[in-house]
This record gives C-alpha cells, structure tokens and sequence, in this order.
C-alpha cells in the first residue's frame, strides 16, 4: 500500500515522459539526433569553437577561451574560484562578450618616427654608453630626456648585451623596458630578417613597448613593428612582409599570422616574454607556449615576472638556460608618494560616496577601477550625467574606443578614466592625480599596482579604496600583503547607513572568522 502511494506521489510531483511513438522501421523519435539548423560550416568544428563564414576558423582575437571578467580578469586556478560574489551595483559577472574587431583601424601612429633627414650623431660620453650602448641609442636616449640608467638598466644591459638569459622582476615605473630594448637594438646591429619577438599580454602593453622601441630605433635602420588583436589585418600584413627586425605581439593575433604564413619565427634570435604572471592571469599560457616552440632553441630568452607560481616556474625552467636573475625595485607597498586609505560604505551606498569624494577633492585627472566591464560602463554613465567628462576603458571597447579614452584622457580632454584591470598595470600615465578603487581588487597584488598609477616621477598622489561588508576579507589580505595597516576614513556630513563595518568590534571578529579554515566540502565557504 505504501509503495502505491509513494509512487503515486512521485507520478504526481514529476510525470513521467510519454514515450514517442517510433517511426517505420527506426529508432524512436526522442532517440533521433536532430538535424541542424543551419551547415556545419556556420555552426562551428567539432571542438564547439566558432567559425568564420566559408568554413575558416575565426580570427583568434574574436574567441573566447574561457569566460573571464576581463582581458585581465583572474582566472579559477590562481585566485582559488571566487565565485558568487558580484560586482559593481552587484550585478553578477556575465559571460564575456567577445571583442569587437574594427577592420577600418589599424595604428594609432600615424607619421614615421625616424627623422626624413639623415642625422649626424655625435660622440657620446654618458652614462649609458659606460654601459656599453652606441652613440645612436645614447643620443636617442638623451634626446628622450633620460640621463642616468636606473637600477634595473644598470644590472641588465649589461647581461643582455652578452647574450646571456634573463629572469626579472620589477616594479612600475623602474624603466624596464628600457632594459631590455636597448640592449637588443645594440645587439640586433643593421636591418636584416625578423630576429626579435616581443609578447604582451595585453594590446595596450603591446603598443606601448612598441612604441618606445619605435622611439630607442630612431637613429638607426631597424625596422619595428606590432601586431595586435581588435583591429585590421592590413597594415599588419603589409608590414611583416615588407620585412621587420623586431616584432612587438599579443599571442593571439600573433597565432593567426603564423597560421596564415604571413611571418616566420625560424630567425628569431632574441625572445622576450613580458608580463608572464599577467598572461597566466588571462589563460596565454598554452598559446606562449606553442609560440616558444615556434622560434629556435638556441635564442636568447629574457623573462619578466612579478611572481613566479609553479605555472610560471614551470615554463621559465623549460623556456631559459641559466637565467641570470635580476630583481629589483620589487616592493609590497605602494611608494612613499602615494597617501591611501580605505573608506567604509555599504554597497547600496558606493555611488553616492564616489560623487562626494569626487565633489570634495581638488584633482586634476582621476582613475576609477571597477572590477566588472558592466560595473565600469555603469559608472561612467552615472558620472556623466553629473558634469563629468568620463573615458571609458575595457576589453569589450573597440580597440579605436580604448585608444581614443587612454589619450583622451593623457591630454586632459577626460578628467576621469573608469577602466577594469586593464588599465593597471604596465600603462605609463603620467599626471594621475588620484586613483579610486570603486571595487576592491581581489588580488592583493593588484591593488599595489593600481594605485601606483598615481604618485609617479617624484609627483605625490592620493588613492581611495571603497570598502563594503563583502570586501572585509580581501581588504584584510591587502593589509597582510603589505604588512601595514590601512587607515579607515570616514567622510563628515556624509549620511552613513549603520554596518558592522563601523564597529571595530565587529571587524576583528569577522577577521578572525576570515582567517579559520574550513573543510573544502562545504561548498562556497572557501574563497
């Protein structure tokens, strides 16, 4: 009797699926794959992977490898997984939307940087040729503004210039890719085949290394070029075989040209990877690896990382031969310029704290860092309807869209710049007189390196860091990393709804939650 019950119960609560009725001399109809709904050349290869129209595989820049936050958000591996917690205005992180590609923009360069007219250089007596460089590269130098080599060009010329590998590490701002591109345009002599690779993780990064090689090779005959994703493939194309020496790349849009046979590694002598931790960040890993393999076994590898995970360990000890190390400048607290503090708000508070910081400080360009691409054009739309001249900056922008918000925002016409993480690290912007972190980041690494877009060249600078109730953990993990306590400030007049966040009390006893283990069976207690 109990049985009938139950199973009428179970028949009640979720029926049974009428069986179908099978066709003449087949399988039943549920047991029938579909027919698709349009060619197998439109729907994609096997492995899911899209496709462009005619059957080609789409242009790598266009994939999307895995679902991230951002061309620089963290992956599972290295951050543990912090799943469920949301981003700005609290909206969950959504699948990322694949970049757009503008086939009409190709460089934000337009006139040639070597001088039209063939220039006499001078002997030169400086500290950069006591290094060991040429005239030409220590007039190009000089002519750039830069008299004295700083810590990490001392220690490095001189090991690249012998040929030697390189594993370094240094902080922003220390003048490190003038370490190494001045050593190889010294070692590269005269134009001849494509002999010096480049890679980047980020297109940004990309330009910029490019462009200061552009700016080291201006009094010599070495050709210098870049290839990147989001934009044409013409002058990339024309370029490459109009024959380089030094190329400067991301590694997708590199695999595409390789693939394409528009280029070739076979001569590559010197190998630069830069950024290393930030590429294991954005899931490069593979895709640098497949590129090592690609270039000769007996070239010069320099290696640059701020931290060396097992990951990266991995690849250095089977992409170099005994590096020397070069370390320096590598600090976990931001520079002795920059003034920080953390300001306490509950989340359905953030927006209304950022206007008033905003109304109340005397600055001169502001950078904003959200930790979602929904969150940062949220912002931007907020401020915008508050007077504010707003450039907006993150991987799902154009790349004529982030181009244009970056040097908007370097000449002055946007007094502030809402940007993801990949505006932190790397970018060179001078005159950053405060930096805002709408999201506290969720690396602790990251914030040192946000806020150190401000404060630089001997210029002080002031960073904020909005604090809500979710954020007590990683602003804690911030605090340990340094090894100094922030300080908590609270804004007079400001209409503060009550949180734990105001008690002390609270505080510590939700830090010493924070800090006690707990079993990894019990789903999403673990950040």
């Amino acid at each position: 009797m109990l049985k009938k019950f139950i199973a009428k119960l179970r028949e009640t609560i979720a029926p049974s699926r009428p069986k179908s009725a099978a066709p003449a001399g087949g399988k039943p109809v549920s047991d029938q794959k579909p027919r698709p709904s349009q060619p197998r050349s439109e729907r994609g290869p096997a492995t899911g992977g899209p496709r462009a129209p005619g059957g080609a595989p789409a242009p790598r820049e266009n994939r999307e490898p895995q679902a991230r936050r951002d061309d620089h958000g963290p992956r599972g591996g290295r951050n543990r997984g912090r799943g469920g917690r949301g981003g700005s205005f609290g909206e969950r992180p959504a699948l990322a939307e694949r970049p757009r590609k503008d086939d009409t923009y190709d460089h934000p360069r337009r006139e040639p940087v070597k001088p039209v007219v063939p220039v006499d250089i001078p002997k030169m007596d400086t500290e950069f040729t006591k290094l060991g460089l040429s005239d030409a590269l220590a007039f190009a130098v000089q002519e750039m503004g830069y008299t004295t080599p700083t810590p990490i060009q001392a220690q490095a010329i001189p090991v690249v210039l012998k040929g030697g590998d390189v594993i370094g590490s240094a902080q922003t701002g220390t003048g490190k890719t003038a370490a190494f591109a001045l050593p190889i345009i010294q070692r590269l002599g005269t134009h001849g085949k494509l002999r010096c690779l480049i890679l980047e993780p980020t297109r940004e990064l990309a330009l910029q290394v490019e462009e200061a090689f552009q700016k080291y090779a201006k009094f010599t005959d070495l050709r210098v070029t870049i290839v990147y994703g989001g934009v044409g493939y013409g002058k990339q194309v024309e370029d490459l075989r109009r024959g380089m020496d030094i190329l400067a790349a991301t590694p997708g849009r590199l695999l595409d040209h390789l693939e394409q046979g528009n280029c070739s590694l076979n001569d590559i002598d010197i190998l630069v990877l830069d950024e290393v931790d930030r590429m294991l960040d954005m899931g490069f890993l593979p895709d640098v690896r497949r590129i090592v393999m690609k270039t000769p076994a007996s070239r010069q590898t320099l290696f640059f990382t701020a931290t060396l995970p097992p990951e990266i360990a991995s690849l250095a000890s089977w992409a170099l031969r005994d590096p020397v190390k070069v370390e320096i400048g590598r600090q976990r607290s931001p520079a002795e310029t920059v003034s920080h503090a953390f300001y306490p708000v509950v989340a359905s508070q953030k927006f209304e704290l950022l206007d008033l910081l905003l109304d109340r400080t005397d600055f001169k360009s502001v950078l904003i860092f959200t930790r979602t691409r929904m969150g940062a054009d949220r912002i931007a739309h907020k401020l915008k309807t508050k007077g504010h001249t707003v450039g907006v900056m993150h991987s799902d922008r154009s790349q004529r869209e982030r181009i244009e918000a970056l040097d908007g925002f370097k000449s002055g016409k946007f007094e502030v710049l809402v940007a993801t993480d990949i505006a932190a690290r790397g970018l060179d912007i001078a005159g950053v007189s405060h930096v805002i972190n709408y999201d506290v980041p969720e690396n602790a690494e990251d914030y040192v390196h946000r806020i150190g877009r401000t404060g630089r060249a001997q210029h002080t600078g002031e960073a904020f860091t909005l604090v809500t109730e979710d954020d007590v953990r990683d602003a804690r993990s911030i605090e340990r990393y340094m090894g100094m306590a922030v300080e908590r400030k609270k804004i007079d007049g400001f209409p503060y709804i009550y949180s734990a966040l105001f008690d002390e009390k609270a505080l510590a006893e939700t830090a010493a939650a924070a800090v006690k283990p707990v079993s990894r069976l019990h789903r999403g207690a673990r950040r």
